[in-house]
């Protein structure tokens, strides 16, 4: 399965240097995109790596402060709020864990959630920081992304960017919410505007705001072919 991902199959001699050091570096929001992150932990971690998990934070007084807390003030006002600076590519201010700073890894794991079609303003601010040149330059990173429907934009972005850092690119994959484009978001609007999931939304039934059920199941199928690549 490593030749599906994109690189040669590492020999069992090759890997008895050292025990295989991974970096899962992230943003999240709803937690979605930590729940897949520890499903690859664990699973590459049952594969003798050392993994380490790196949650980026988002400190930007320009926006921050609308994600300090669930529910948000303005539901609607607080996600269309985020449209222009997804527009123009913004950028901000993050805070990066020492693990996501600095270190050699073999692999690194870029979790993109989606917003707007593209990288989250958190993930792509991390992506264009010197710590990020430093950790992907020389090594081989995939990434996951999650979303509602569309996510080629989003991974092809962490792709092109990551390449340009000096990383070489191991096939990534993405995880989707339940229901559709449409629905999956008038959930969203939902649970960001009472904090937890309802049956419907404006007289309409909408699904829960959350992964589809096989998430962990395609997370750890996804780690097992990264462990496969590394000979772990």
């Amino acid at each position: 399965m490593s030749h599906e991902l994109g690189w040669p199959y590492v020999s069992e001699p090759e890997t008895q240097r050292s025990t295989t050091r991974v970096l899962i570096v992230y943003y999240t929001y709803t937690q979605q995109s930590k729940l897949v992150a520890e499903a690859i932990a664990e699973t590459l971690r049952s594969r003798g790596c050392d993994v380490r998990q790196a949650s980026i934070g988002f400190t930007d007084k320009r926006w921050a402060e609308r994600f300090t807390r669930l529910p948000l003030k303005h539901a609607i006002l607080d996600v269309v709020g985020m449209l222009p600076a997804q527009l123009r590519g913004a950028t901000g201010e993050i805070e990066i864990p020492e693990d996501a700073r600095d270190g050699d890894y073999d692999l690194v794991c870029i979790g993109s959630p989606t917003w707007f079609f593209r990288q989250s303003v958190p993930i792509r601010s991390y992506l264009q920081s010197d710590e990020a040149k430093r950790i992907l330059d020389g090594k081989r990173f995939t990434a996951f992304v999650v979303c509602r429907r569309y996510w080629r934009q989003n991974l092809k972005s962490v792709r092109k960017v990551g390449t340009k850092l000096g990383g070489e690119y191991v096939e990534g994959t993405h995880f989707t919410f339940v229901g559709g484009q449409i629905r999956s978001f008038m959930a969203l609007i939902s649970y960001f505007g009472v904090g937890e999931n309802r049956a419907r939304y404006l007289g309409l039934k909408i699904p829960p705001s959350m992964l589809k059920p096989d998430y962990a199941e395609q997370a750890r199928a996804f780690a097992n072919d990264l462990a496969d690549g590394l000979g772990a």
